[in-house]
């Protein structure tokens, strides 16, 4: 039995939909049954629980030979880094009762910074606290998220392709599908100690290279329009993010931009997905 979080998002729903492919047996967690019903149609097993709630995860994990756990983002908070590090105490506690053997965790690209990595060094915080469990740890630290352009679409109209990253910078960049294929090989594969696997898309690129991407998928001449960094708070507060997360994510931002935000290498196993940019943009133009 294999137990996934997330299966709201992106890499849930692709980690439990792998699975099932495989025809392993699954649990889904869901916050309300209602959510797990579609589950339940495709025969997997539901346990309702919050994530922050360590008695309902407990159970939920109880009898696992693996699970996939995550940080959503708490985009309400006003100190990311404290609410993220009292959930993760609870998995903490969680895996510790619950004894499941092996946990596969989301991290990113530059968790192995402490500091200057915005939202990131949660998802530090919570590699560190990991390490410290009895149980055998994956840690998958995604590239950035190719569906993270949906955001910038609205620049069409304009055949534009906004963006604060640096429009001719090349970063690895991945897609969610990438990410829960690897997410679910990485929990079939089992756990021995504590390991990093980094995963990138099948080639770097950058804000350029995405906007020819969209202009061959839209069929017009779409220009990366860099703005300034510290225009960044402004326009996500403007457009509803509260300012401690608008800040972050302009530490984020800067981090990348400054070549900080890179891959740690060593003894992490690097792994490329398979799916290109043109491919997700596609998917992101439908929904436009």
């Amino acid at each position: 039995m294999y137990v996934v979080a997330g299966v709201p998002g992106n890499t849930g729903k692709v980690v439990a939909e792998t699975l099932l492919a495989a025809k392993q047996p699954v649990r889904v967690i869901v916050r309300k049954a209602e959510a797990g019903a579609e589950w339940k149609a495709r025969g997997a097993e539901v346990a309702v629980a919050e994530l922050d709630d360590v008695a309902a995860l407990t159970k939920a994990l109880t009898g696992a030979k693996g699970a996939y756990l995550l940080l959503p983002p708490q985009l309400q908070s006003s100190d990311a880094r404290a609410d993220n590090a009292k959930r993760t105490a609870g998995y903490v506690k969680a895996i510790a009762a619950s004894g499941v053997p092996h946990v596969v965790f989301l991290s990113s690209i530059g968790a192995q910074h402490d500091s200057g990595t915005g939202p990131i060094t949660s998802l530090h915080d919570a590699e560190v606290a990991l390490r410290g469990v009895s149980a055998a740890v994956t840690i998958v630290r995604a590239a950035y998220f190719l569906e993270n352009w949906g955001g910038s679409l609205y620049g069409l109209a304009k055949n534009e392709l906004p963006t604060f990253l640096k429009a001719d910078k090349v970063i690895p960049m991945v897609a969610s599908r990438d990410i829960g294929t690897t997410l679910a090989k990485a929990l079939l594969e089992g756990g021995k100690g504590k390991s990093v696997i980094e995963l990138s898309g099948p080639r770097d690129c950058s804000p350029a290279d995405v906007a020819a991407a969209l202009g061959r998928v839209t069929g017009k001449t779409i220009k990366a329009a860099e703005g300034p960094e510290e225009y960044m708070v402004p326009a996500l507060t403007g457009a509803g993010l509260n300012a401690h997360w608008a800040g972050l994510f302009q530490e984020l931002t800067h981090a990348s931009n400054v070549g900080a935000l890179v891959f740690e290498g060593g003894n992490a196993r690097a792994i490329r997905g398979t799916t290109e940019a043109e491919v997700v943009l596609k998917g992101l133009v439908g929904k436009a």
